[in-house]
């Protein structure tokens, strides 16, 4: 089955729960130095720039969209791999 994970890192403020909750360590949430190009495993400014969803480990469970305090993450699906997601009002 295929799903998606739609991150508003808009809303985003670096708790870390949803990290930290993930069973399968899926989840990756950094800033990037602009300088080096590296990665920063500290919130600046109270935001993270990116949280990353390794899709070979997500198995789509949603407790990552269970722990986040912000509703920064939502689980979208599931689909049958191959096939597209249908627009909303069309199934």
């Amino acid at each position: 089955m295929a799903f998606a994970l739609h991150i508003n890192m808009e809303r985003c403020t670096g708790c870390n729960a949803c990290v930290v909750a993930c069973p399968v360590d899926a989840l990756e949430l950094y800033t990037v130095d602009p300088v080096t190009n590296e990665k920063i495993y500290q919130v600046k400014n109270g935001k993270a720039a990116v949280l990353d969803v390794d899709h070979e480990l997500c198995a789509g469970c949603g407790v990552c969209v269970e722990a986040c305090p912000f509703d920064v993450i939502r689980l979208a699906g599931p689909w049958e791999k191959g096939s597209k997601p249908l627009a909303k009002g069309m199934e």
